[in-house]
C-alpha cells in the first residue's frame, strides 16, 4: 500500500535512484507504519539491495532487528558501519556513529528508528537530528517510523490508545522528505505476526495483543498513518502545480 506518485505508479527504489540522479541535494524517504512489525525495516533493506544493484554506494547506519530472523536474514552482504558503542550508567550502548558514517560518504545511509533518543554523550539528542546532520553532509537517507512518534499526532494518539508516547519526531522534520511511505498490513496480520512472536519477545505478547495491539487501536492508527501520508502527496502535489 505505497503512496502513489505523481504519474499513479508505486513508489519505488527506481523513484529514489531517479531522485538521486536529478539533483546533488541529498534525498529523505520516510517509511511510516501503524505499529510495530507491518514491515518498515524489511521494506528498507530491500530498497537498499536493489539500490546496490543499481551501482548506488549504500551502507545500513543503524538497523534494529529486534531478533526477528526474516530481518537479520535480509541484511546479507549489505556494507554496515559498525555502532558506536557508548557507555552510559554502567553498561554499554550501540549508537548510530554518525561521524563514521559521514567520513565514509555513502550515496545513501539506512537509519532504523528515526524516533530514538540517543544516550548521553551522542553528538545529538535526538536520532532524526542525526539524519538532518547526514543530509547536510549530502548523504541521502532512507528512515522509518512509527505513526504515534509523529509529534502533532501526540495528543490524539494518546486519546485513542491511552499510550503517553515520550518519544515524538517534530512535525517539521518531514517536510523535508522527498517521499513519505506508508507501509501496511490488515490488524489480522499484524495480530498473527504478534501471536508467531515476530514482533515481540514471548512474554510482552499477551499483553501487546490486550493493550496497544488491540484491533480498535491498530484500525485508528492504520487510519492515521494514511492520513499522515495523503496529506503529505497532497501538499506535494499542490506545490509541484504551483512549479510547473
Amino acid at each position: 500500500s505505497e503512496a502513489p506518485n505523481r504519474d499513479g505508479a508505486k513508489r519505488s527504489p527506481e523513484s529514489l535512484l531517479q531522485m538521486l540522479k536529478e539533483t546533488e541535494r541529498a534525498k529523505l524517504r520516510v517509511y511510516v507504519g501503524a505499529a510495530a512489525g507491518v514491515g518498515k525495516t524489511y521494506q528498507m533493506l530491500e530498497d537498499a539491495h536493489q539500490l546496490k544493484d543499481q551501482g548506488i554506494d549504500v551502507v545500513i547506519g543503524i538497523v534494529e532487528t529486534h531478533g526477528r530472523e526474516e530481518t537479520r536474514e535480509q541484511i546479507k552482504d549489505l556494507d554496515i558501519v559498525p555502532p558506536r558503542k557508548i557507555e552510559y550508567r554502567g553498561g554499554i550502548f550501540d549508537e548510530l556513529d554518525l561521524e563514521a558514517i559521514i567520513k565514509r560518504k555513502p550515496s545513501v545511509a539506512i537509519i532504523d528508528e528515526l524516533a530514538h533518543t540517543n544516550i548521553a554523550g551522542a553528538k545529538n539528542e535526538k536520532r532524526y537530528q542525526d539524519v538532518q546532520d547526514l543530509l547536510e553532509n549530502g548523504i541521502s537517507v532512507i528512515t522509518a517510523v512509527n505513526i504515534q512518534h509523529v509529534e502533532s499526532l501526540n495528543d490524539v494518539i494518546e486519546r485513542t490508545t491511552g499510550v503517553q508516547v515520550r518519544e515524538t519526531v517534530p512535525d517539521g522534520f518531514f517536510k523535508r522528505a522527498d517521499e513519505i511511505i506508508d507501509v501496511d498490513v490488515s490488524i489480522d496480520t499484524l495480530r498473527t505476526r504478534l501471536r508467531q512472536g515476530k514482533i515481540y519477545s514471548v512474554e510482552k505478547i499477551e499483553q501487546a495483543l490486550n493493550n496497544f495491539f488491540r484491533k480498535g487501536n491498530l484500525a485508528a492508527l492504520r487510519e492515521l498513518s494514511l492520513r499522515h501520508v495523503a496529506q503529505f502527496q497532497s501538499v506535494q502535489d499542490q506545490e509541484y502545480r504551483e512549479r510547473e
